[in-house]
């Protein structure tokens, strides 16, 4: 009986085990996921700043333009 009993905690250690292990890896992969969300958030924020950027130099360079024609 002595047996059965010592195999039955080493099966509980490596259930055990394998939950951690996969707990581990769920949150490596939620970790990966916010990190390219946040990296994609990051590239349209730039882009769009420099959308921006860009708009209002060409309405400056206009409007210098125009200046110095007069």
């Amino acid at each position: 009986m002595a047996t059965s009993t010592e195999d039955m905690s080493k099966l509980q250690e490596q259930v055990k085990g394998l939950e951690v292990s996969q707990a581990g890896q769920a949150a490596t992969i939620a970790g990966a996921q916010m990190t390219q969300a946040a990296a994609q958030a990051g590239t349209w924020s730039t882009m769009a700043a420099g959308m921006g950027g860009l708009i209002v130099g060409i309405f400056l360079g206009i409007a210098i333009s125009n200046s110095h024609r007069r």
